[in-house]
C-alpha cells in the first residue's frame, strides 16, 4: 500500500525544538562524542550499479549499520549516546560547573553514574545499545523485553552486563512497564519513543543517529534525490527526514517511510491524519519494527517531510535479505538482517510500478539513499532465512564485469 503525503501538516517547517535536535551543529556534538570512543568506525556506503540499472535509476547507496560499534544495528548510535549525554548532564548538575565527556573515566564522575539506573523496552538493538553505553559510563542498566523477543537478542543485550525484565505481551507493553518501573524505583528511562511529556530524552537517541547520515553524505559524490527508510516509532525515519531537511531545505530528496504491513502504525497514522494505535495482530518477521504506537515526536516531524507512506509485506523483507545476500555482478553482497533491508524493500516495489515512479518522480537520474539498519542480530534466523550463514555472505567476494 501506497500513500502519499496530503496531511495538513506536510510543508511546514520543523518546530524550532525539532530542527535544533536534527541540526548541522548537534550531528556534529554527536560525531565528536563518538570519536573519543576506540571502538567506532564510520560504517561503509554501498553503491548497487547492477541494482541501480536494473531499476533504471542513476544509482542506489546502502548505508551499511550493520558494522556499528559491534552491536550490528544503527541502535548503537542512540541508546549509548543518550546515556553518556544525561551522565554528563547528571554530574554537572551535582559538581556545579561543566562536565566534558573526557572525565567520564574520573572518579568524581564515575561515581555519580554509578548511582544511576538507565532502564528501556526494547525489540532487541536499542535495548543493547543503552546496556553498552550504561557500561561504558559504569552504571546500571534494566532493559525490559517482550514476549517476540528471541533469545540469541536476549542473551545479546545480557552481554553487557543489563538486568533482564521479561514482560507478557507486545514491544507497547514492555514500553508501558518499563516506564511505570522505572518511576517506582527511581530510574531513567532511555526510549526510543515518545509520549506526552517525554520527548527530551528520545530526542537525544535520534540525535545520535545524524551521526549517520553526517557520515553518509560525505561518502556520496551528490547527495541523493529520494530517500526510503523503514519505520517502527519512527525514530531513524524521522531522524532521516528531519536531518535533511535541515540539511537542504527546499532542495531536500524527496522521502518514503516504510511500514511492515502487520505494524504499519505510521502508514495508518498518515491515513486517520493523526497518531494512532494499530491494533496487534500476527508478528511480523520485521522484528525490530514491530510496533504498533508513533513516536509523537517522530509523528510530529515526518507529518511534514515525509511525502509518502508505504507499506510491504512479509515476503518483500525475506526477498530483499536474499537479493542482497546474493547480488548481481559488481554489487557487494551485504549481510541484512529481517528489518535491515526493508527501506530498500519499499524501493523495489515503488520502482517497478510505473504510476508510483510518476508520482515520486523516479527517473534514469534519480540517486536513491537506503539504510540497511541491522546485520545479523540473530544468526540462526537469518541463516534459516537467507539459507547461508551471515559469515558466508560478509566473506563473498565481489565479482566484476
Amino acid at each position: 500500500m501506497f500513500l502519499a503525503n496530503t496531511l495538513a501538516e506536510f510543508g511546514r517547517p520543523l518546530l524550532p525544538e525539532d530542527a535544533e535536535m536534527l541540526s548541522l551543529a548537534a550531528a556534529a556534538d554527536v560525531e565528536q562524542q563518538l570519536a573519543r570512543r576506540p571502538d567506532h568506525r564510520p560504517t561503509p556506503l554501498h553503491a548497487l550499479p547492477a541494482l541501480a540499472g536494473e531499476l533504471g535509476l542513476a544509482g542506489v547507496f546502502v548505508k551499511d549499520e550493520g558494522y556499528r560499534l559491534g552491536l550490528g544495528s544503527f541502535k548503537a548510535l542512540g541508546g549509548s549516546y543518550a546515556v553518556i549525554r544525561l551522565v554528563v548532564e547528571e554530574a554537572e548538575r551535582r559538581l556545579g560547573r561543566s562536565v566534558d565527556p573526557d572525565e567520564l573515566e574520573q572518579p568524581e564522575v564515575r561515581a555519580i553514574a554509578a548511582a544511576m539506573t538507565f532502564g528501556c523496552a526494547t525489540d532487541g538493538n536499542h535495548g543493547r545499545s543503552v546496556a553498552m553505553g550504561a557500561r561504558l559510563v559504569g552504571a546500571k542498566s534494566v532493559i525490559f523485553v517482550h514476549a517476540g523477543v528471541s533469545e540469541k537478542r536476549i542473551d545479546a543485550i545480557a552481554a553487557y552486563g543489563a538486568e533482564i525484565v521479561r514482560v507478557a505481551g507486545t514491544y507497547d507493553d514492555s514500553v508501558r512497564e518499563a516506564a511505570r518501573v522505572c518511576d517506582d524505583n527511581g530510574w531513567t528511562v532511555v526510549s526510543d519513543t515518545t509520549w506526552s511529556g517525554y520527548e527530551y530524552i528520545p530526542g537525544l537517541v535520534m540525535q545520535g543517529y545524524t551521526a549517520l547520515l553526517s557520515e553518509a553524505l560525505r561518502q556520496m559524490e551528490e547527495p541523493p534525490t529520494h530517500v526510503f527508510v523503514q519505520a517502527g516509532v519512527g525514530g531513524i525515519a524521522a531522524a532521516t527526514a528531519g536531518h535533511l531537511a535541515v540539511r537542504y531545505g527546499a532542495e531536500r530528496p524527496r522521502f518514503v517511510v516504510v511500514d511492515p504491513a502487520r505494524a504499519a502504525c505510521l502508514y495508518e497514522s498518515a491515513s486517520a491524519g493523526r497518531p494512532v494505535k494499530v491494533e496487534h495482530g500476527e508478528p511480523t518477521i520485521m522484528a525490530m519494527l514491530e510496533c504498533y504506537e508513533p513516536s509523537l515526536v517522530a509523528w510530529r516531524i515526518l507529518s511534514r517531510v515525509a511525502d509518502a507512506f508505504m507499506t510491504v509485506e512479509e515476503e518483500d523483507a525475506v526477498s530483499v535479505m536474499n537479493r542482497l545476500a546474493r547480488p548481481q555482478r559488481a554489487d557487494p553482497a551485504i549481510v541484512s538482517g529481517e528489518s535491515g533491508g526493508v527501506g530498500l524493500a519499499g524501493l523495489l516495489a515503488v520502482a517497478r510500478d510505473p504510476a508510483l515512479r510518476q508520482a515520486l518522480g523516479l527517473t534514469a537520474q534519480s540517486r536513491v539513499f537506503v539504510i540497511n539498519t541491522e546485520g545479523a542480530t540473530d544468526p540462526e534466523r537469518y541463516a534459516a532465512l537467507v539459507g547461508l550463514s551471515s559469515e558466508a555472505v560478509a566473506n563473498t567476494p565481489n565479482e566484476r564485469g
